[in-house]
């Protein structure tokens, strides 16, 4: 990011010549910030245990936000939230929506640690539909659960790399990145016999796309009995509020959370909804 210089009459030659230097470092180094992205992780230096954290900045944050707002440390082509008591590198991207940060997560992940007592994931099978940047999926990995991250091929490469610099060398679980596209019919690609969850994530996974009837069948398809599916989502349009009345019907729910527009949802299957599928199988 180049920084704006103040203009002054009297600049001398040798003064025009040092800041055009400057600009020249700063074009480096945001072109720096930009290549990080892709940089094998091998080059990286390890860290010493699980427990280590990654670097912090000393900035000062002073800006009031919402209680569900983490922490962002410093801000150049990427973003540092702080969970799990860890510093959490973030590079979006703009070619998808997928790949963009959304409040809801935000909500989930300061949810999920501030409440691991309600929500213990340690040593738990969990699954996150529309995984987009990966920060859920890391913060719940660094919480001790054993994660899927799933979503659109478009999205991979920038989420499996967020969520491998995030996570190796961090936790007991590396988390798996996979393609998922939501659909009626998951069971030829994801037998429920073998993809069974604890938890099922998902956040902002609802907005203007024509896939909510496609992607409330794969919430059903995942959320077999003994799991628990947490859904967060900020309320855009009526479209919206559709869904989380066919979300209700489909599933017995509870509200966990609210702050204001976005609101998180603990949702079981209906186990004689279940049985049904098995014999319509």
């Amino acid at each position: 990011m180049k920084r704006r210089k103040e203009s002054n009459n009297d600049v001398t030659e040798s003064e025009i010549r040092d800041d055009d230097e400057e600009e020249n470092e700063d074009e480096c180094d945001e072109e720096t910030e930009k290549i990080m992205v892709v940089i094998d992780e091998k080059d990286k230096p390890k860290d010493g245990d699980s427990n280590c954290s990654s670097t912090a900045s000393e900035e000062d944050i002073s800006a009031p936000a919402p209680a569900w707002t983490p922490r962002i440390i410093f801000s150049l082509d990427k973003d540092i939230y702080h969970y799990a008591g860890q510093d959490i590198v973030i590079y979006e991207s703009i070619d998808s929506f997928g790949a963009v940060m959304w409040p809801a997560a935000l909500a989930l992940c300061s949810f999920l640690d501030n409440n691991r007592v309600e929500v213990n994931l340690q040593g738990k099978g969990v699954l996150e539909l529309g995984a987009g940047t990966g920060l859920v999926t890391i913060v719940a990995t660094l919480l001790g659960a054993a994660v899927t991250a799933t979503d659109l091929p478009d999205v991979l490469s920038n989420l499996r790399a967020n969520v491998m610099r995030n996570t190796r060398g961090r936790c007991r679980h590396l988390p798996q990145v996979a393609v998922l596209s939501w659909g009626y019919d998951l069971e030829q690609t994801y037998p429920s016999s073998l993809y069974r969850y604890d938890y099922v994530l998902a956040a902002d996974v609802v907005y203007h796309h024509n896939f909510l009837a496609e992607l409330l069948a794969t919430m059903k398809h995942f959320c077999q009995p003994g799991t628990r599916l947490i859904w967060a989502n900020r309320v855009r349009m009526e479209s919206d509020l559709t869904f989380t009345e066919n979300f209700k019907k489909a599933f017995h729910t509870s509200l966990l959370a609210e702050d204001g527009e976005i609101k998180i949802f603990m949702a079981t299957c209906k186990e004689g909804d279940i049985e049904e599928e098995g014999l319509d199988h």
